[in-house]
């Protein structure tokens, strides 16, 4: 099945809109916090970060800025069009319902003025709306093909959805299993950690950092087990997981070097060298799956097929076919 022209015009708009949301707090970011720079010194958990005004945004925030973009491209030139539609819609759900309650509800949001936070909240409103249209503009705007000069979605090749299986299921792991010895050494943080509470210092236009990687973790196990059947939605799916893991480990390795744990990686105690590790894996494995998912796939194989009908001469026919990140904490563990 592929997209309809109208469903991919109607697509590339949503996202344009999701796209031009989230611009428009990552410009207000941008302008308020004094130095462009500090918005990445804040983000990246530098200690010493000292924003004019506080940010209403996270790294999710530009990564999903990239998912819309890409999203709405190939909803008008992709064969995944409906996949990768489908993609920016689930995680747009996910991700913003928190907003629902966090930007009315939670203590913390209480630190932003009351028009900022009434702004926020309809924008979560329209965010949710767009993400639900994308859903049905993905599933409603489907059609068979009229012939053969209309690609099918194709499907990643052999490597690629091995290398994502692989990397997607492994980063799934690594993530949950911060978010274990999270619950284990910190139990006092929940379950603010997940729904957001007076407790944490949270951005106002996104989720609580465990809600957070609760998502990463389900994306990339969905599109890690998608992609050994070698599903046509594990392209569109695999790369937005990718997107979203890549911000925590990028931050994580500028943390690192800011703080020169390499230098002294021998005398970081156990846990700090496995966050270390953490966020160099994370950053290798989403840049491979990107690389690997971002290739051209395979179309299934659409060659002609005899039929005779009865009373109609000979004839071809064809058959028609049937988706921040931020696992450890943002702060350095005592003593670094």
């Amino acid at each position: 099945m592929i997209l309809t022209r109208g469903a991919r015009v109607t697509g590339a708009a949503l996202c344009a809109v999701l796209a031009v949301i989230v611009a428009g707090w990552l410009v207000r970011d941008l302008g308020s916090v004094g130095d462009p720079a500090e918005l990445w010194r804040y983000w990246a958990g530098y200690a010493e970060a000292r924003p004019k005004l506080m940010p209403a945004t996270s790294p999710v925030d530009a990564a999903m800025l990239v998912v819309y973009v890409v999203a709405g491209v190939a909803a008008l030139r992709s064969s995944v069009a409906a996949a990768a539609l489908a993609a920016a819609g689930v995680t747009t759900l996910a991700l913003r319902v928190p907003g629902l309650w966090n930007t009315v509800g939670s203590g913390a949001a209480a630190r932003f003025p009351d028009e900022l936070r009434t702004r926020a909240l309809i924008c979560t409103f329209v965010a949710l709306a767009a993400a639900i249209a994308l859903l049905v503009t993905a599933g409603a705007g489907r059609r068979p093909p009229r012939d053969f000069s209309e690609r099918t979605p194709s499907r990643p090749g052999r490597g690629a959805a091995a290398v994502s299986f692989l990397l997607l299921g492994a980063s799934a792991a690594v993530v949950i299993a911060w978010e274990v010895r999270q619950a284990v050494k910190y139990p006092s943080l929940y379950p603010d950690w997940y729904v957001g509470g007076d407790s944490l210092a949270l951005p106002l236009t996104d989720p609580p950092p465990g809600w957070s990687s609760a998502v990463v973790a389900f994306l990339c196990l969905f599109a890690g087990i998608s992609a050994l059947p070698r599903a046509a939605h594990a392209r569109p799916f695999g790369m937005t997981a990718a997107a979203l893991l890549l911000p925590g480990g990028i931050l994580g390795i500028a943390r690192t070097l800011h703080y020169e744990m390499l230098g002294h990686f021998g005398q970081l105690p156990t846990e700090g060298q496995l966050t270390v590790l953490t966020w160099i894996f994370e950053t290798l494995a989403a840049v491979v799956v990107l690389l690997a998912l971002a290739r051209r796939g395979f179309a299934d194989n659409n060659a002609p097929t005899f039929t005779a009908p009865q009373n109609q001469g000979y004839g071809y026919g064809y058959p028609q076919g049937g988706a921040f990140g931020p696992p450890p904490p943002s702060e350095p563990p005592p003593g670094w």
